[in-house]
C-alpha cells in the first residue's frame, strides 16, 4: 500500500503516469498497474483519464491530502522505530591492528549478524607498538571490548581470558633476497647456518617449546632471542639484517619485502578472542552468540579460558 500511495501522490503532481514513471524510475505500466489495483480497492475511480493526461476526480482530489499524510506518518513511523531500536541496540567495541586484524571476526559476524539485530560492532584501532602493546593487554576492556589474535602473550594472561576460534601454524619468513627465498617449503634443516629471530617477549609457552626443541634437535641454527613483543619493528630489522624469523601464517602480509614460506616446524598457536576477565553483560551474550556460530561453523567445540 505505502508503495501505491507513493505512486498515487506522484501522479497527482505530474499530471501524467508517464512522467511519474520516469521520476519513480520504475514503467509506465507499472504505474497504470498500481493505480488501476488502487482504485480497485478504493471502489471509485480517483483519476480522469484523456489523452492529455490525468487529472484527479473529486474523490481523487478529496484523497489526496489523505494519501500525503499516510506517507509523512509512515516516514515518521520509520524513523521512531529505527530510534527505538538503535536505542536499545548494544555496540561491541572490536580492537584492531595490523598484526591482530578483527577481519576473521568481522566475515564471521557478517554471516549471521540478521538474526541479532540488538548487537552492532564499532571497529577501534590500535597500534602494535612493543612498548605499548603490554599496557593494551592489560586494559582489554577499557578502550575496547574485544581483540582478535593469537595467543602469543601468556605473561598477561591473568588480565584477560581468551575464546579460541581456530589455531595458526608457525612458518618461517625471509627477506625477499634470501638464498631460502624461492623455496616454497622449509625444512628446519634448510635453516642450518642461518640465523633465526625467535620473538618471545610475551613469554609464549609454544615459542618456548619451539626454541627449545630447535636448540635441542637443531643446534645448526643460530638462534637470535628477541626480548620483545612482535611488532612492524621487528619484521623491518629481520629483512635489513637478512635473519630468518619465525612467524605465523596469518602474518604472511606484513611485511612486503619479506617472504613468508611454510615449514615442516608442527607448531601452532591458538587464536580467538581476547576479552576482559569480568566483561558486561552485553560482551558476555556477544561472545557467546560467537562461540555458538563458531561451533556450529566448524562442528567442533570452541574453548574459554
Amino acid at each position: 500500500m505505502n508503495e501505491q500511495l507513493k505512486t498515487f501522490v506522484q501522479v497527482a503532481e505530474s499530471g501524467s503516469f508517464s512522467k511519474a514513471a520516469e521520476k519513480l524510475f520504475i514503467s509506465s505500466t507499472a504505474v497504470m498497474k498500481q493505480m488501476n489495483l488502487l482504485e480497485k480497492q478504493a471502489g471509485i475511480p480517483l483519476f480522469n483519464r484523456t489523452n492529455h493526461g490525468v487529472r484527479l476526480t473529486e474523490a481523487g482530489a478529496a484523497f489526496i491530502k489523505d494519501a500525503e499524510f499516510m506517507l509523512q506518518y509512515y516516514q515518521e513511523a520509520l524513523i521512531r522505530m529505527r530510534q527505538a531500536a538503535q536505542a536499545n541496540r548494544h555496540i561491541v567495541r572490536v580492537g584492531t591492528s595490523m598484526l591482530n586484524p578483527c577481519k576473521g571476526l568481522i566475515d564471521l559476524w557478517n554471516g549471521f549478524s540478521d538474526l541479532f539485530p540488538q548487537f552492532g560492532i564499532s571497529i577501534i584501532h590500535f597500534e602494535d607498538d612493543a612498548h605499548t602493546l603490554p599496557t593494551t593487554y592489560r586494559t582489554i576492556g577499557q578502550s575496547f571490548d574485544i581483540m582478535v589474535g593469537p595467543l602469543l602473550a601468556d605473561r598477561w594472561k591473568d588480565y584477560y581470558r581468551l575464546l579460541e576460534l581456530g589455531s595458526y601454524r608457525f612458518r618461517f619468513a625471509v627477506s625477499r633476497h634470501h638464498r631460502l627465498a624461492s623455496k616454497k617449503t622449509l625444512s628446519v634443516t634448510d635453516l642450518y647456518g642461518e640465523r633465526l629471530a625467535v620473538v618471545n617477549g610475551g613469554k609464549s609457552s609454544v615459542i618456548h617449546d619451539i626454541r627449545n626443541f630447535l636448540v635441542k634437535n637443531h643446534p645448526q641454527i643460530r638462534i637470535k632471542e628477541v626480548p620483545r613483543l612482535y611488532d612492524i619493528d621487528v619484521f623491518n630489522r629481520c629483512e635489513e639484517s637478512n635473519t630468518v624469523m619465525l612467524t605465523l601464517e596469518v602474518w604472511a602480509d606484513i611485511h612486503p619485502s619479506l617472504v613468508t614460506i611454510p615449514s615442516d616446524l608442527d607448531f601452532a598457536v591458538p587464536y580467538g578472542l581476547l576479552y576482559p576477565l569480568h566483561p558486561s553483560e552485553e560482551v558476555n551474550q556477544f561472545i557467546a552468540i560467537i562461540n555458538e556460530m563458531n561451533v556450529g561453523k566448524k562442528g567442533t567445540k570452541s574453548k574459554f579460558s
